[in-house]
């Protein structure tokens, strides 16, 4: 072919290229794990608490079974408060008949990272308590799982660690995505982690990490998981979302992928109570010392942008949304076997593009058991150089 002709195919090619490119899946169909179950249902969207100590509570309108609705307590992102970010997620899950929490446990400008569990922690108790004998909501708490997104994953496991201390029921599973937030050590900015070898036993943990800017996540993911002690390692499971760009739009799994916007969910069309006024003549609590943690970064600024923005597609039908539905039922209706799971084809396969090809499997692996009882190596002290080290400007000068 002449070149100025292969040339003018080129660019041909890379201008309508989106429109010969392959799709990707459409949801799968009602009654699959990640499927758009009930689309034509009413999802109730409330609140209980006040404007400064609120919970939106989302669940289906129908009459809930005689055994109530499983639970589950979403927990955002630093900086995500308004459950319009996570909506789709939050839509797909009241339609599969869950009683979603949603506690606003930040305020931005005045809530530091590390009293952000106790937050957490009485806004879902309080949640609980109102909605007990809430014919409509009727939470199973027997059937309770937490899902968090970056910082809300760190408080996920907190809240998992002291169900008896927090006055909380126990959870059957801990699923967090993209966990990030985390305070290296006590002295660190971020959520800071509980004594997580108080997780009990009976609790299932799914940690999720994406391909894009997955380094932070992943050391924060696996250190959850390695400290979960008690957890069986049958229990446990650190998976990856890969990206693909095989077809049009490419799926791309970023610290964002999780968000799934959706205005019918934002907290402004909920009506919350407004806090009771204020006693001038009461004394005045405490209130914490300002620190710079209370407000965004710019990068934080630049995630919950993202968030905002992130579309809805194969990512969150095929890895976050069915792998959570899927390990939800075997947490709560059978062994809450998570390396059994990962043996399932249809717990790691991403379906295919249009044109057939396939799009990149979840990667799936059960964390090492770490031996307790083995003694770290004694480090020897590096030998006394003799030389000059060998570089290859020494071998330059050599010749």
């Amino acid at each position: 072919m002449p070149r100025h002709l292969a040339f003018g195919l080129a660019a041909f090619l890379a201008l309508t290229g989106p429109a010969f490119a392959a799709n990707p899946p459409p949801q799968p169909k009602a009654g699959m794990p990640g499927g758009a179950d009930n689309p034509d249902a009413e999802v109730t969207k409330r609140s209980v608490g006040r404007a400064s100590a609120v919970t939106y509570v989302f669940h289906m309108a129908n009459d809930p079974p005689a055994q109530g609705r499983p639970v589950v307590v979403f927990l955002h992102g630093w900086g995500a408060v308004n459950p319009s970010t996570y909506g789709g997620w939050i839509d797909h899950l009241a339609r599969r008949g869950y009683l979603v929490l949603f506690p606003a446990f930040q305020t931005i400008g005045r809530t530091r990272p590390p009293d952000a569990t106790n937050n957490a922690a009485a806004l879902v108790k309080d949640a609980l308590a109102a909605l007990a004998n809430d014919p409509k909501a009727k939470p199973d708490t027997t059937k309770l799982a937490y899902l968090g997104h970056s910082a809300g994953g760190g408080i996920a496991a907190n809240l998992a660690a002291n169900p008896d201390g927090a006055g909380l029921p126990p959870a059957k599973l801990v699923f967090i995505t993209m966990v990030g937030g985390i305070a290296s050590d006590e002295k660190s900015r971020g959520v800071q982690l509980a004594e997580l070898s108080k997780i009990p036993p009976s609790t299932a943990i799914i940690a999720m990490v994406g391909d894009r800017e997955f380094q932070a996540s992943d050391r924060a993911s696996r250190r959850i998981l390695r400290e979960a002690t008690e957890v069986p390692q049958n229990k446990k499971l650190f998976m990856r979302a890969g990206s693909d760009d095989h077809g049009f739009p490419a799926l791309s799994a970023t610290l964002a992928s999780p968000g799934s916007p959706m205005s019918a969910y934002d907290s402004g069309t909920i009506k919350v109570e407004p806090d009771p006024p204020v006693d001038k003549k009461a004394p005045r609590a405490p209130q914490p010392k300002w620190s710079a943690d209370m407000v965004l970064s710019g990068e934080q600024h630049v995630l919950l942008a993202q968030l905002q923005r992130n579309p809805t597609d194969s990512l969150d039908h095929l890895a976050f949304w069915k792998t959570f539905d899927m390990a939800a039922e075997s947490a709560f209706n059978g062994s809450g076997d998570m390396a059994a799971l990962r043996n399932d084809p249809a717990f790691l396969d991403m379906q295919r593009w249009s044109d057939t090809w396939p799009i990149r499997r979840l990667a799936a692996e059960v964390p090492k058991a770490i031996d307790a009882t083995a003694t770290a190596p004694v480090a020897r002290a590096a030998p006394a150089a003799t030389k000059m080290p060998v570089t290859r400007q020494n071998k330059r000068q050599r010749r």
